[in-house]
């Protein structure tokens, strides 16, 4: 069923960027006030701010990979989860920071998705989290360790900034090159806009170097 769904998006996605002109300001994005320094700016970043509790970001998960796999190497995913200061976020956004602290993430990710949404599982503690992780490979008692690191403190810490200077209220939003926070909700109407905003920043960023 996903798989089909899957299809059906992507074909929506790639017929959208036929009336990619008419993508305007206000409209389909808006510029914020000021530019939200990017994790690597040298890059062109695509900024998804999402949760794994919701059900539009796990829909949504396979549609941005697979667009980010084409992009070419001047654009850059990166992925910040977010709480809002929901008690029922919070173990998931703190699960996500851990799960890359133990370089385990990309392994994780659909897994993590599938099990709070499709077995319907929840993921509320941090022995839920350890047991999880022993799953692939990681000891019980090294992701407990992990959970209430520094580090881990320290991302969510920068998760929550980066979501407040976003101005993100919702998930999943899209915001390219730190500048442009996309408005529509349609998966590929967000990705077809991310498209034409990436374009403009490269163009932004080549008329600044001359």
């Amino acid at each position: 069923m996903r798989v089909a769904v899957f299809a059906g998006l992507l074909m929506s996605f790639l017929a959208s960027f036929a009336s990619a002109e008419n993508y305007s300001e206000g409209k389909d994005y808006v510029q914020l006030p000021e530019q939200v320094r990017p994790a690597d700016p040298s890059k062109i970043e695509v900024a998804e701010v999402f949760s794994y509790a919701c059900p539009h970001c796990f829909h949504f998960e396979p549609l941005l990979s697979a667009w980010a796999k084409k992009q070419p190497a001047d654009v850059l995913l990166v992925q910040t989860h977010a709480s809002f200061g929901r008690p029922d976020w919070t173990s998931y956004q703190r699960g996500y920071y851990t799960a890359i602290a133990l370089k385990i993430k990309d392994k994780v990710q659909d897994p993590i998705f599938n099990n709070i949404h499709v077995a319907h599982k929840e993921l509320s503690s941090p022995q839920d989290w350890a047991d999880f992780f022993a799953n692939y490979g990681v000891d019980k008692e090294t992701t407990l360790k992990t959970f209430n690191s520094f580090w881990v403190n320290s991302q969510i810490n920068q998760a929550e900034a980066r979501t407040r200077n976003f101005k993100v209220n919702s998930t999943p939003t899209l915001v390219v090159d730190g500048k442009y926070r996309i408005t529509a909700t349609k998966h590929e109407d967000m990705l077809a806009i991310a498209q034409f905003l990436v374009d403009k920043a490269r163009a932004e960023r080549s008329t600044i170097k001359k």
